[in-house]
């Protein structure tokens, strides 16, 4: 997406109506035209507590989001605004801002809990904006955190001897970072100073207990921790006196708090040097196209009453882009063959070559484009494609071939039969005269090149239907004894005898080499796919080997505060994702 053609203003992505969610199109739309890998950093928390400043200082504009500066929460659905990476050539910045949450004039908040899931689902830097500490307030407010297994799953149809669908959120959620507006303690822990992340684990620790005050006290960080491994806290002192607060996109730089200035550059800093593209499991990284297909995916799953499902969501974008990846694939072999191809080719195998050529660079095209292609269904279709497009330039090739050979052949020997009417060869000695002019006119005739793959069987079949002509010439010419007629008989027999049998050779070598095409064009097929696999799997390893990484840091830790149960609960995943990773990768079934 050219820089131009970015958003000069946020618009709204999902608007809330009546309580409704649903996908504005027009805006949607904005996000195909981007090809580009997309940063998509969303923004949530109660409402008036500051996000939409923060996304704009992330835009690098002081205007865009709107502020509001009332009680009333002013965003209302998800807004997006699209605009040039600055970090990063050749990437997208999407920033997501949401309506706030817990607005007390929305009464029914249910759709909190679905902004909040399609934030996190769309995202690949998750930012919850709060105000003050983390106490056990803001830990009650961040509830939607726990609701999170009640609103997502992972995958269509979960193993049922497999761990608890929510075991899996770790490998498609993003990161999380937490910012904490109008912070007023000092970070420090028992007089020695502490960072905010340090700050953030030791808020996050659990509290010993069976009963439902520690349960409810446990459960939010818990949450946290096992979800959103990859955590960061900001802390942000008052931006300025509260009276200047309700103008704070009109102040001036210098107008605001130092600290609060220094603070923000930090945070900004920090997201736009470190967030990363956004990547759909198996390391499958998304533009602009595939970022509105998971938009649609998933506000059309919450409007129907179903739970939005990644697995399902990225199963959906994959047979979209396959298919896009069969039509790819496919002009590119339309292109290729239309610049290479000249018929008709001298011989069949010159036509194959070009074929195989533009085939094998057809599946390159399919193989760069296409992704979670189950049981190669597309690549299947493609194959089939291309196998039928090989046919018909195959009988293209032989009806040029004829048409090309039976014109030369009516010009070559279309006088000799006008001298056969005129009677030229009606005399003694005429039949050898007349078989003598044949054969110098088909020395001449295959002295042309380039006739194709029909010249002998365009050839003969047009001397058979002359045959009866050579016969009567055979017949009347009084200079040959019945003898000598008998043995040119016997000669011209042989002579079609011969020339059946060198057809039948032909057409068993076209039939031998159309076999061995089929042969290639499967190896080439596996060999390209086996490739693909190899890679998918050493990325499918690699992301389970992080994921597993994190599991045993978060197991640890558990261990290390006590909490046995927790620790042995994760223990089981850690086993499980293990075994899966020992799992024989699926077998092709091209």
């Amino acid at each position: 997406m050219a820089s131009e053609i970015h958003m000069p203003a946020p618009e709204c992505l999902i608007e809330n109506i009546n309580g409704r969610l649903l996908v504005n199109p027009a805006t949607a739309k904005i996000l195909s035209a981007i090809r580009q890998p997309v940063v998509v950093v969303a923004i949530v928390g109660l409402y008036r507590t500051g996000k939409s400043y923060l996304m704009n200082k992330l835009s690098g504009k002081k205007k865009g989001f709107s502020l509001g500066s009332t009680v009333q929460s002013h965003t209302k659905g998800i807004w997006m605004w699209c605009v040039p990476h600055p970090n990063k050539p050749d990437h997208t910045l999407v920033l997501l801002d949401t309506e706030g949450l817990g607005d007390v004039e929305k009464g029914d908040n249910q759709n909190d809990s679905w902004i909040f899931a399609l934030a996190v689902l769309l995202s690949s830097t998750f930012v919850y904006n709060s105000i003050g500490t983390i106490n056990q307030q803001a830990m009650d407010q961040l509830h939607y955190v726990t609701e999170l297994t009640d609103r997502i799953r992972a995958k269509s149809s979960p193993d049922k001897r497999d761990i608890q669908d929510s075991a899996n959120f770790v490998s498609f959620f993003p990161d999380f970072v937490w910012t904490l507006r109008d912070f007023s303690l000092e970070l420090e822990v028992d007089g020695q100073p502490i960072t905010a992340d340090e700050y953030l684990e030791n808020s996050l620790k659990l509290k010993q207990g069976n009963d439902k005050k520690a349960k409810n006290f446990n459960e939010p960080r818990l949450c946290i921790r096992k979800f959103f491994p990859e955590k960061k806290c900001f802390i942000f002192d008052r931006p300025a006196n509260r009276k200047y607060l309700i103008h704070l996109e009109q102040l001036q730089e210098e107008d605001l708090n130092p600290e609060f200035r220094e603070q923000v550059a930090d945070f900004c800093f920090y997201i736009l040097n470190h967030s990363k593209a956004k990547t759909l499991s198996g390391g499958i990284t998304v533009n602009g196209p595939r970022l509105e297909s998971l938009v649609l995916t998933y506000v059309n799953a919450i409007s129907s009453g179903d739970l939005p499902c990644m697995e399902s969501a990225v199963l959906a974008l994959a047979e979209t882009e396959n298919l896009a990846a069969v039509q790819k694939a496919i002009a590119h072999y339309d292109q290729q063959m239309g610049q290479k191809l000249q018929l008709p080719t001298e011989t069949l195998q010159e036509l194959l070559d070009l074929h195989r050529a533009s085939e094998k660079e057809a599946i390159e095209v399919f193989m760069k484009n296409s992704f979670k292609d189950m049981d190669q269904v597309f690549q299947k279709r493609l194959g089939d494609m291309l196998e039928a497009k090989r046919n018909d330039f195959c009988k293209q090739n032989m009806k040029a071939s004829s048409d090309y050979c039976m014109a030369l052949i009516q010009d070559i020997f279309h006088p000799l039969y006008e001298d056969v009417k005129q009677g030229t060869f009606s005399k003694p000695g005429g039949y050898c005269l007349f078989i003598k002019k044949m054969n110098e006119l088909k020395d001449k005739y295959h002295q042309v090149p380039r006739k194709g793959v029909q010249t002998e069987e365009t050839l003969r079949k047009y001397l058979d239907s002359k045959e009866s002509v050579a016969d009567a010439l055979l017949q009347t010419d009084q200079s040959l004894t019945e003898k000598e007629k008998e043995i040119e008989v016997e000669r011209m027999k042989s002579e079609a005898a011969e020339a059946a049998n060198k057809m039948l050779e032909e057409i068993q070598k076209k039939n031998e080499q159309m076999m061995q095409e089929k042969e290639a064009s499967y190896q080439e097929h596996m060999k390209q796919l086996t490739e693909k696999m190899e890679k998918e799997r050493a990325q499918l390893i690699a992301d389970q080997e992080r994921v597993l990484a994190l599991k045993f840091q978060e197991q640890e830790r558990l261990l290390q505060e006590g909490f046995q149960k927790e620790s042995m609960k994760l223990h089981e995943e850690i086993v499980a994702l293990k075994r899966k990773q020992e799992e024989p990768p699926p077998c092709s079934i091209l």
